[in-house]
C-alpha cells in the first residue's frame, strides 16, 4: 500500500511539472511575440519619420505584426502537417522550411493579392474622408486578428482569409453602408471558397489514384515507381517555375502567357532528366513492397511542402498586411483611391510575423494537422501538399484570396475519401484491370453492416462538419466585430 500511495504521488508531481513547463513555454513564447511587436513599432517609427499620420501607421503596423504571427500559428500547419505526419520531415526541419519559403513566397509574389484585400472588396471612392477609411482599415485588421488569436486559443479551425474579408466588409459597411461592398468581387471571392477544398480535393485524389494504379497496384512495384516519380517530381519543378516567373520576376521581366508555358516545360523537361537516373540508382536492389517504395518518396514530399508554403506565403500575407498598405498609402497621399503602393517594410512585417508565429505556436498544430484526419504516409502526403499548392498558386496568380486552410484540408479528405472507396470496394488493380478482393474473414461477415461501414471510413466526419461550422461563423463574426470595434474608436476618437 505504501509503494502505491508513492506511486500516485509521483504521477501527480509529474503530471504538475509537465503542466507548469507546458504553461511556461507559452508564456516565453508570447514574451518573444511581444518583443517582436515591440521591433516593428520602432521599425515603423523609424520608417515613417516626418511622415503625416504616423502616429496611426506605427499603430496599424502593430496590429499587422499582431495578424501576422496569428495566420503563422494557425494557418502554416496545413503546409508542413501532412510531411511531418508522413515522417518525412521532422519538426524541427518542418519549421525551418516553412519559414524560409513563408517568407520567400510574401516577399517575392504577395503583391497582388494584397492589393484585392485593401481595395478591391470594398469601394473606397464612396468614403469621403481619408481618416474614416484608415478607421475602417485598422478596425478590420484588429477584428481579425483578435478573432483568430481567439479560435486558434480554442483550438478553433478558422480561415484567416475568411476573417478579413469579412471583417472589411463588415468596417467598411459600417463606414459608408451596405453600398460600399463591391458584390461582384466578394461573389467571386465566395465562389473561390467553395471551388478551392473541391479542387484541392480533387486534384490530390487523381493524383494518388494515379500512384495507386501505376505503382502501388502493379506487379513489379519498383518498375513503376522508376516509371512515375520522376514524372511527379518534375511537374512540381515545372508548375512552380511557371509561376516564379509569372509573378516573383514580373517587375524585372515581363512574360507572356506562351512564355511561361514555355519555361514550365523546359524545366520539366531538365527535372526529368535530372531526377530520372537518381531515382532509378535509387531503386536498385530495392525490395518490391510498399514500404520500400515510400521511400522515394520522401525528398519529393518536402520539396512539395516548400512549394505549398511558398504558395500560402504569397497568398496569405494579404491577410496581415492588405489594410496595413492601405493605410499607409492613404495616410501619405491623403488619397483614399490613390493606387496602393506596398513599402518593403509592409511586407516584411508580414513575412516575419508569419514566420514567428510558426516558430512561436506552429508546433503543436502541425502534429494535429498531420495525425489527426486521416492516417498519413509520404505517398498521400505528397498528393496532398503537391495538390494544395497547385489550387493556391492558381488563386494567387488570380488575385483570388482563397483559404489556404480550406484547401490543404479539402486535399487531404479527397486522400482520404478515395482510401474509403478502395476500402469499401475491396478491389485491387492487377495490370490496369479491377479485380474482387479475396472473401473477408468470417468475424468480418459476422460483422452488422453499420459496424462495416464505421471501421471502413478512413476520415474523421467530424472535422468536414467543424470546417463547415467555420465557414458559416467566421465571416459574418469577424464583419460583426469589425463594425463594433470601428463603431467604438469613432465614437471615442472622433
Amino acid at each position: 500500500m505504501y509503494k502505491e500511495t508513492l506511486v500516485k504521488d509521483l504521477n501527480r508531481l509529474a503530471g504538475l511539472e509537465s503542466a507548469a513547463y507546458s504553461l511556461a513555454r507559452r508564456m516565453t513564447g508570447i514574451g518573444i511575440a511581444v518583443v517582436f511587436l515591440a521591433i516593428v513599432w520602432v521599425a515603423a517609427s523609424v520608417m515613417t519619420a516626418g511622415a503625416d499620420n504616423q502616429a496611426f501607421i506605427i499603430a496599424a503596423g502593430v496590429v499587422g505584426g499582431y495578424m501576422a504571427i496569428n495566420i503563422g500559428a494557425n494557418d502554416v500547419a496545413n503546409n508542413v502537417g501532412p510531411a511531418v505526419g508522413a515522417r518525412s520531415l521532422t519538426l524541427v526541419g518542418a519549421l525551418i522550411i516553412a519559414g524560409i519559403f513563408e517568407s520567400a513566397g510574401a516577399i517575392i509574389a504577395g503583391g497582388d493579392v494584397v492589393k484585392t484585400i485593401s481595395k478591391d472588396i470594398i469601394d473606397a471612392s464612396l468614403i469621403s474622408d481619408a481618416r474614416v477609411f484608415m478607421w475602417a482599415m485598422l478596425s478590420a485588421l484588429l477584428a481579425a486578428a483578435l478573432w483568430i488569436n481567439f479560435a486558434t486559443y480554442v483550438n478553433a479551425p478558422v480561415s484567416t482569409t475568411h476573417a478579413i474579408v469579412g471583417a472589411v466588409m463588415g468596417a467598411g459597411v459600417s463606414a459608408a453602408g451596405i453600398a460600399v461592398v463591391d458584390w461582384q468581387v466578394m461573389a467571386a471571392i465566395a465562389a473561390s471558397w467553395v471551388v478551392s477544398p473541391l479542387l484541392g480535393g480533387a486534384i490530390a485524389a487523381v493524383f494518388l489514384a494515379l500512384i495507386k494504379s501505376r505503382i502501388i497496384y502493379q506487379p513489379d512495384k519498383v518498375a513503376g515507381a522508376r516509371r512515375w516519380v520522376p514524372v511527379l517530381v518534375a511537374l512540381m519543378a515545372g508548375v512552380f517555375s511557371s509561376y516564379l516567373v509569372m509573378k516573383g520576376l514580373k517587375n524585372l521581366w515581363k512574360a507572356g502567357p506562351w512564355t511561361v508555358a514555355a519555361v514550365g516545360v523546359s524545366v520539366y523537361a531538365v527535372t526529368y532528366a535530372v531526377v530520372r537516373p537518381l531515382i532509378r540508382r535509387r531503386a536498385k536492389g530495392m525490395e518490391n513492397r510498399n514500404k520500400s517504395i515510400r521511400a522515394l518518396f520522401h525528398l519529393p514530399l518536402i520539396c512539395a511542402a516548400a512549394l505549398l508554403s511558398f504558395a500560402h506565403g504569397s497568398n496569405d500575407v494579404a491577410n496581415a498586411v492588405g489594410p496595413l498598405a492601405a493605410i499607409v498609402a492613404t495616410a501619405t497621399t491623403h488619397n483614399i483611391t490613390a493606387a496602393v503602393g506596398i513599402p518593403p517594410w509592409v511586407m516584411f512585417i508580414g513575412a516575419a510575423g508569419i514566420t514567428m508565429g510558426l516558430l512561436l505556436f506552429g508546433p503543436r498544430l502541425i502534429r494535429i494537422v498531420g495525425d489527426q484526419i486521416t492516417r498519413m504516409n509520404p505517398m498521400r502526403a505528397y498528393c496532398v501538399a503537391l495538390s494544395a499548392a497547385i489550387t493556391v498558386i492558381i488563386a494567387s496568380a488570380l488575385g483570388l484570396p482563397i483559404s489556404s486552410t480550406h484547401t490543404a484540408v479539402g486535399a487531404v479528405f479527397g486522400v482520404g475519401f478515395l482510401r474509403e472507396y478502395y476500402t469499401t470496394r475491396r478491389t485491387h488493380i492487377v495490370h490496369g484491370r479491377v479485380m474482387k478482393a479475396p472473401t473477408p474473414p468470417s468475424d468480418w461477415e459476422r460483422l452488422p453492416p453499420t459496424e462495416k461501414a464505421k471501421r471502413r471510413k478512413l476520415v474523421r466526419r467530424q472535422h468536414l462538419w467543424t470546417i463547415i461550422a467555420a465557414w458559416l461563423i467566421t465571416v459574418p463574426l469577424s464583419a460583426a466585430f469589425a463594425a463594433a470595434i470601428f463603431l467604438a474608436l469613432r465614437a471615442l476618437l472622433g
